[in-house]
């Protein structure tokens, strides 16, 4: 658990280390060894030619620990892999962040790693829906499709120890529009089979990004559209929308209704709730969240309350409760 920061009265501090007490209890691992602080001897039952990773090292012959972390296992190789620590790219995760600069043929982004990413052109769905070779007049054009502060959607396509490069070749990454970007520890977010949620009785989107970024917005049908007879690509006209001639309809599109930017706003704050908690940030545990603050009648800004937050955490032991006796 992380540490929290609440401005709670006594009752509420009881509660709360009640509930802390009863989740560290459940979460607790029969191997004393498995979770290890800077200094601690790691057991390694006497092996030979035991290899020591990072986070580890010699000292009078035994391994010690050198990072507060757990220790993983791999044959032979003994390392600690830290709780905390900045975000690690893998091969298809999804990652949200926004463009810090339009370079030649790509889209350089800050994704909370220790280096940027880049989104090459030619890694890019365009706008037309067309699977061609980009030109020269793509590369021209490349800050109507995406400019410096606009947040993106996209997939790792492959993470080295040089470059890392996104791609998002579907019309459920790109730019991400009317909602709200959340930053979270990234710790907090599992990589899952499905980072792409839809809430349907709020009719709200959700996206948890692996680095971190969890965006909330309005849901957006994705359509992947295919076009076999383009018209005359060369035509600039053709690329390049006029974003003057803006109708009256599209205008109607781009506006939020209040009900569903309320939502937003509601399901924004239970992701803001559990990361204060330092929970584990899923598509139910949200739900959950939200659902008890509709049926505690509160309003959106109420739901920052401590009270609130302790009976949060109270429901999440009760929950973790449940579901270890029913296995």
């Amino acid at each position: 658990m992380r540490e929290i920061q609440l401005q709670l009265n006594q009752t509420q501090k009881l509660r709360l280390q009640k509930v802390l007490e009863t989740l560290q209890s459940q979460s607790s691992i029969p191997n004393s060894d498995s979770s290890v602080t800077i200094s601690d001897s790691i057991s390694v039952n006497h092996e030979d030619g035991v290899l020591k990773g990072h986070g580890t090292t010699d000292h009078n012959g035994d391994v010690v620990a050198t990072l507060c972390g757990i220790v993983e296992r791999v044959n032979k190789l003994v390392y600690v892999r830290t709780l905390r620590s900045r975000y690690k790219p893998e091969d298809g995760d999804i990652v949200i962040r926004r463009v810090v600069e339009v370079a030649q043929k790509c889209w350089r982004l800050d994704i909370n790693c220790s280096q940027n990413a880049y989104l090459m052109l030619s890694a890019m769905n365009m706008p037309d829906g067309v699977q061609r070779r980009r030109t020269a007049v793509d590369e021209l054009n490349m800050r109507r499709i995406f400019e410096e502060g606009d947040v993106i959607c996209a997939e790792v396509r492959r993470s080295q120890h040089d470059d890392i490069h996104l791609q998002a070749r579907s019309q459920k990454y790109g730019k991400l529009n009317a909602g709200q970007l959340l930053t979270v520890a990234p710790y907090l977010v599992k990589r899952q089979k499905q980072h792409f949620h839809h809430l349907e009785k709020f009719d709200v989107d959700l996206i948890l990004g692996c680095n971190g970024f969890v965006w909330v917005g309005e849901h957006v049908e994705a359509r992947d559209v295919m076009v076999e007879d383009p018209v005359n690509l060369s035509d600039p006209q053709v690329l390049i929308p006029n974003e003057n001639s803006v109708s009256l309809e599209e205008q109607d599109k781009n506006y939020t209704a209040l009900e569903t930017r309320n939502y937003i706003c509601r399901a924004a704050n239970a992701v803001r709730v559990l990361s204060t908690l330092g929970f584990t940030i899923t598509l139910e545990s949200i739900k959950e969240v939200i659902d008890l603050s509709i049926s505690a009648n509160l309003d959106i800004h109420d739901m920052f309350g401590c009270e609130f937050c302790v009976l949060v955490a109270e429901k999440e032991a009760e929950r973790r409760s449940s579901s270890k006796r029913k296995r």
